[in-house]
């Protein structure tokens, strides 16, 4: 490591170390770095890659591109319901920019410390831009929202809405279709959405132990949803109508709204399946964590996903959900 990579870590990423945060024995300046779970817990532990031209603009908005790097590492725990104990950060730079990096900084710790998550160590390297980041969680026993226990019966249910995203994506790229339907500016909010998204820690907390399964929306609802349904051996009636629909994309055709809501992606909300006897659950985990939650659909013993109308009718769709190597 060159004294000038020593520079620029101790300029805009190393941070006093805090007392504060029992789980933070030991963080960035030594080779690793030491956290402290909390006896009896299971670690949970994820990754996720941003790279330039592919998940981001390279005129993006510096310190939203440092809230986002953090915010889909963190997303990733929600779905999981785990608590969030620290994270690394690997950067891979064209070169060494202070005022870049100054905004990138200032957008990951406002987000970092809103969820009590310390940056505990990482690397830089030059070469084309590129974010890595891993994220440390911990959870109870028994407690995790895995993926694979979903069961016939169990109510689907969403946070937030979806769609948003990818419609603000679309006018980024100048699709004809969006730029109608949003006019020459995209609005503060809408652009938010794709690029400061929320992840849902405080509800997740509260689904934990009451839900049965989960997952965080990245590549479009039902790409996502047939994750769970392909892991817990089941199928799904999903209703359209049930979905929330956001005031943008009700100017949209059917077709393109349909795009949007189902197979969007950027979305970060969580998707979850819980039993009928916990609808109680959801409401007050919901109202506790300030999140909207909707029902919007049933989990089935017949494999499958079935879209349905407002008539309760199968409907046809054939979008599918983001794939890197699709």
């Amino acid at each position: 490591m060159s004294s000038g990579e020593f520079d620029l870590i101790a300029r805009h990423f190393k941070r006093p170390q805090t007392t504060e945060l029992p789980q933070l024995l030991l963080g960035i300046g030594d080779d690793c770095a030491l956290l402290q779970p909390t006896a009896g817990r299971q670690l949970a532990i994820s990754s996720d890659m941003l790279v330039e031209g592919r998940h981001f603009f390279p005129d993006a908005d510096t310190a939203s591109l440092g809230h986002k790097s953090l915010a889909v590492n963190l997303s990733d725990l929600a779905a999981m319901g785990a608590r969030p104990l620290g994270f690394t950060l690997a950067l891979s730079l064209p070169k060494a920019d202070d005022a870049w990096l100054a905004a990138f900084a200032r957008g990951l710790f406002a987000l970092a410390d809103a969820h009590a998550c310390p940056l505990v160590g990482g690397d830089t390297t030059r070469g084309p831009l590129n974010i890595c980041i891993t994220v440390f969680g911990e959870v109870s026993p028994g407690r995790a929202l895995r993926r694979d226990a979903a069961q016939a019966g169990d109510d689907i249910y969403l946070s937030g809405r979806t769609g948003e995203a990818r419609l603000a994506l679309e006018w980024l790229l100048g699709t004809p279709w969006a730029r109608d339907a949003i006019g020459p500016e995209l609005p503060t909010d809408l652009r938010a959405r794709l690029e400061r998204p929320t992840p849902r820690l405080a509800l997740a907390q509260g689904l934990a132990g009451v839900a049965h399964a989960a997952l965080d929306l990245s590549d479009g609802l039902t790409g996502d949803l047939g994750h769970i349904l392909a892991a817990s051996g089941v199928g799904a009636d999903l209703r359209l109508a049930d979905l929330p629909l956001a005031p943008a994309l009700a100017a949209l055709h059917e077709a393109e709204r349909h795009t949007c809501l189902l197979a969007g992606g950027d979305d970060y909300e969580l998707l979850f399946t819980a039993p009928v006897s916990a609808r109680g659950a959801m409401q007050a985990a919901a109202l506790a964590s300030d999140t909207a939650v909707t029902r919007i659909g049933t989990v089935s013993a017949t494999p499958g996903l079935r879209l349905l109308d407002a008539a309760g009718q199968a409907a046809a769709f054939c979008a599918k959900s983001f794939d890197h190597f699709g």
